[in-house]
């Protein structure tokens, strides 16, 4: 037992890139968490880590035993799963903030009332970072948008739904006032994959915008919109009241609707197959319903 917890400790230090961080996830002080890796790495003869007086880096020996690490864990927490008919464990998966305003947070909540012995870890970031972590095994999954780049031969992208890239502007703003052209543009961060989508939206619309800031925040960019501090282009999320939301509307884009695809990402091959196979299961069932 004590093994497996310095297993779950090393991958919760890969995960934060920090044995603070990580400390405080898995609830030890960051002296015991440290001596922990020490023990791990006294135990496996190698050092998983590159250390300075002021960082901590994942070395060749680290990237080399996450996915047998992964495996053990995943194996251990299995046990006596095959004699159950519900989830069991622990998945730990990436996640786009937004996403969780969107479709999959009904579908989280929904998971965790099925599966009462299952345990989801979620992680917050971008997609393009949840892309390296995924493949080097410190997420058994991640909830992220298509990606505009090819993917790796070793991982794979299921589409799970989509959601129309919308034009929202403060509702204040009557268009006999102000052209929607002459507002500053709040636009999602360009070099994200989302930001991708919000470019290629502009383009096939053929808008003419004056950017004043660039936010990697779908959530904050919806707020100074509210606020009157300009208008953008956002995906519709599903768990947000747009028609009665009074500080902000959407506006219908002038030509076509560009859609923001979002799926599950994971490596073809992986322990915890039978919990991703859920959660897509879960919204092939639902597309069955409403088709």
């Amino acid at each position: 037992m004590s093994s497996i917890k310095l297993l779950k400790n090393f991958l919760a230090i890969t995960r934060h890139k920090s044995v603070a961080a990580a400390a405080r996830e898995i609830g030890l002080t960051a002296a015991a968490a440290g001596q922990q890796l020490q023990q791990l790495e006294h135990e496996i003869g190698v050092e998983l880590f590159d250390r300075t007086k002021r960082s901590l880096t994942l070395n060749s020996n680290g990237r080399a035993v996450i996915e047998p690490i992964q495996d053990i864990i995943s194996k251990y927490e299995a046990l006596g799963s095959n004699l159950k008919t519900d989830l069991s464990g622990t998945i730990v998966l990436g996640a786009l903030v937004s996403t969780l305003m969107g479709a999959f947070g009904k579908t989280l909540n929904e998971l965790k009332q099925n599966y009462p012995e299952l345990e989801i870890k979620l992680i917050a970031g971008l997609s393009s970072s949840f892309l390296d972590q995924v493949i080097e095994g410190s997420l058994d999954a991640a909830i992220v948008t298509e990606s505009p780049y090819a993917l790796p031969q070793n991982v794979q992208w299921t589409e799970l739904y989509k959601e129309p890239m919308i034009l929202i502007v403060p509702s204040s703003l009557k268009l006999s006032e102000r052209l929607i052209n002459e507002l500053p543009f709040i636009r999602f961060e360009r070099n994200t994959w989302t930001g991708h989508l919000v470019e290629q939206t502009i383009r096939v619309n053929k808008l003419k915008i004056q950017d004043v800031m660039e936010l990697n925040s779908v959530e904050a960019i919806i707020e100074l919109v509210r606020q009157g501090l300009g208008y953008s282009i956002v995906p519709q999320l599903a768990n947000i009241s747009w028609s009665s939301d009074r500080q902000l509307k959407i506006q219908k884009l002038p030509g076509k609707t560009v859609y923001r695809k979002v799926g599950l990402l994971e490596r073809k091959k992986h322990s915890r197959h039978n919990i991703t196979g859920a959660i897509k299961g879960h919204f092939l069932s639902n597309m069955l319903k409403t088709s």
